[in-house]
């Protein structure tokens, strides 16, 4: 996603709109802008595989949330479709998946 850029003939609002872009474009492109939120993704202890419905292979992954006090970590490359998170137990979490 990128800044969009409106016309005009004001010359101080095209270096306000060129500067403000050059600035935004590179925060806005950044995966963590567009992150997929899963709530409530229930862990049992051992391997987990997670749809991630991003839509793309993820850049990473981030527990928001969480109901016990487990060790989770990534188990598998990321890839399109699935995240397969390892759990030390059961747990619920709130997963952003950017």
């Amino acid at each position: 996603m990128n800044l969009p850029m409106f016309q005009s003939s004001s010359t101080p609002l095209t270096l306000m709109q060129n500067k403000w872009k050059s600035i935004l474009d590179p925060v806005l492109a950044s995966p963590i802008t567009n992150p997929q939120i899963l709530r409530g993704v229930v862990l049992s202890s051992g391997d987990n595989v997670i749809n991630h419905k991003l839509g793309a292979t993820p850049q990473g992954w981030i527990i928001s949330d969480i109901n016990a006090a487990v060790s989770v970590y990534r188990n598998a490359p990321f890839n399109d479709l699935t995240l397969t998170l390892n759990s030390s137990g059961s747990a619920t979490i709130n997963l952003v998946i950017y």
